[in-house]
C-alpha cells in the first residue's frame, strides 16, 4: 500500500509508526505535552518518522512535498522539530534561534543552519518603525509569518502572538494561535508571561495541539507596568517571581522559556531548574540557547534613534546598514551623473529595421521629437 499522511505522520498498510511519541518531559512533569498524547487525534506529533524519501516534517501544517521556495531544494532539508530540539538540549548542545521578518531574511537565517526562527512582535519596532511592540497586530504578524513561511523551510517556524491576541482568556489565545497555524504557517507560537491568565491561556493552547514558547523577565507587551523596557530580576524577590513563572510556564505545557534581560546568575539557575531548554536575550551563557534579533544582530539601522534603542547586550556581528547606505548614496551620484546604467546594463536592443520602421511610423503619426530621437540613434546595436 502507498504511504499516505494523516496529520503531519506518516501511515503505511494502515499503522503509525511505533516509535512516533517519545516523552517529552523528565525530573517528575508529564511525561507527555497534550499534542504528543495520541497520534491518531486532531493533535500534531512533534516528532520525524522515517519513510521511504526521507524525514517528514512533523508539527507542523506545511507539507513535505511543498512547492520549491526557496535556494535549497525540499529533498534536501532536514526539517528541525521538537524531537531535534530535545535532543539538543539533553545532550548539552546549545541552541541557536534569531527573528526574521520576511523572505529574504528567513532565507538568510535558513541558510545559516538556525534551529530556532522567531517571527517576533518585534517587527512593530525594527520593521513598522514603532516605539514599543505594542501597536502591531495580528494581521500584520501574519503577513510577516507568510513571508517567512515561504523563505525557511529547515528551522522550527515559531509566531509572536502580539499584544491584544490573548490577554482576554483561553478562547482569545486559542483563537489567536490556531490563525498563527493555518495563516501564518508556524510551528508554534510564544507569548509572554506565567501569570495565572496567561498559565490557563498556555494550558488551553497546548491542549488544542499548538506548542507554545513561554516568555519571562522582561516582557515588551508590559512595558507600561513594569515603567519601560528595563532589566528584570535584580532583587530576590523579583528574580524569584522569574523562577516562578518559568516553572509555571513549564507546568502547563510550553516546549521552552525564553528569558529576557534578566542577570546571568538569575538565567542560570533558572535554566538549571527547569526541564525544557531556556533561549536567552540578554540573559548570559548559562541559557540553553541564545537569541537576537536579526537587525540588531547585523547592523542594520544607521539612524541615531535607533542606535539610541539598540539594546546593550546585542553584539554586532557586522555593519550591514553602512554597506548599504553607501551603496545608496552611489547609485543616487551615478543615476544624476548618468553613469547608470551604462550600456552593459542596457541589454535589450532592437534591429536596424524594425527601429527604421518605428521611426517612420512616429513620423507618420506626428511623433517628430521620437522619430528625430531614433534617427539620431542609428546603428543597430546602440541603446534604445
Amino acid at each position: 500500500m502507498t504511504p499516505r499522511t494523516l496529520s503531519g505522520v506518516l501511515v503505511s498498510a494502515g499503522r503509525v509508526a511505533a516509535t512516533a511519541v517519545t516523552p517529552y518531559h523528565t525530573k517528575g512533569f508529564p511525561s507527555l505535552l497534550p499534542c504528543q498524547r495520541e497520534l491518531s487525534s486532531r493533535h500534531h506529533p512533534s516528532t520525524a518518522v522515517e519513510s521511504g524519501r526521507g524525514a517528514q516534517r512533523c508539527f507542523s501544517n506545511v507539507p513535505d512535498a511543498a512547492v520549491y521556495t526557496g535556494p535549497v531544494a525540499p529533498a534536501a532539508l532536514k526539517r528541525f522539530t521538537l524531537r531535534q530540539l530535545r535532543a539538543k538540549y539533553e545532550a548539552g548542545t546549545p541552541l541557536t534561534m534569531l527573528t526574521a521578518y520576511d523572505y529574504p531574511s528567513a532565507v538568510h537565517v535558513e541558510q545559516a543552519g538556525v534551529d530556532l526562527l522567531l517571527v517576533g512582535d518585534s517587527a512593530a519596532m525594527v520593521v513598522h518603525g514603532h516605539d514599543t511592540t505594542l501597536p502591531i497586530t495580528l494581521d500584520e504578524m501574519l503577513t510577516h509569518a507568510r513571508a517567512v513561511a515561504r523563505g525557511a523551510r529547515r528551522p522550527l517556524l515559531i509566531g509572536d502572538l502580539p499584544f491584544g491576541t490573548y490577554e482576554g482568556g483561553p478562547q482569545d489565545a486559542v483563537k489567536s494561535a490556531v490563525r498563527m497555524m493555518k495563516e501564518g504557517g508556524m510551528d508554534a507560537v510564544k507569548l509572554e508571561g506565567g501569570g495565572p491568565n496567561r498559565i490557563r491561556g498556555v494550558e488551553a493552547v497546548v491542549d488544542a495541539g499548538v506548542a507554545v514558547m513561554g516568555h519571562a523577565g522582561l516582557m515588551p507587551q508590559t512595558i507600561s507596568v513594569m515603567g519601560g523596557f528595563r532589566p528584570q530580576a535584580q532583587t530576590a524577590a523579583s528574580a524569584f517571581a522569574v523562577l516562578r513563572d518559568a516553572k509555571a510556564l513549564e507546568a502547563a505545557g510550553c516546549f521552552a522559556v525564553v528569558l529576557e534581560c534578566v542577570p546571568a546568575a538569575v538565567a542560570a539557575a533558572v535554566t538549571a531548574e527547569l526541564s525544557i531548554p531556556t533561549i536567552g536575550i540578554g540573559a548570559g551563557v548559562g541559557c540553553s540557547g541564545q537569541v537576537l534579533v536579526y537587525h540588531d544582530l547585523l547592523g542594520m539601522m544607521q539612524h541615531p534613534h535607533h542606535a539610541k534603542v539598540t539594546p546593550k547586550f546585542c553584539k554586532q556581528y557586522a555593519a550591514v546598514g553602512e554597506v548599504v547606505q553607501e551603496a545608496l548614496v552611489r547609485y543616487r551620484e551615478e543615476v544624476e551623473a548618468r553613469e547608470f546604467p551604462s550600456a552593459a546594463f542596457s541589454p535589450y536592443k532592437i534591429k536596424q529595421q524594425h527601429r527604421e520602421d518605428l521611426a517612420r511610423q512616429a513620423r507618420e503619426a506626428g511623433f517628430e521629437a521620437a522619430a528625430a530621437e531614433l534617427e539620431r540613434i542609428g546603428e543597430e546595436g546602440q541603446q534604445a
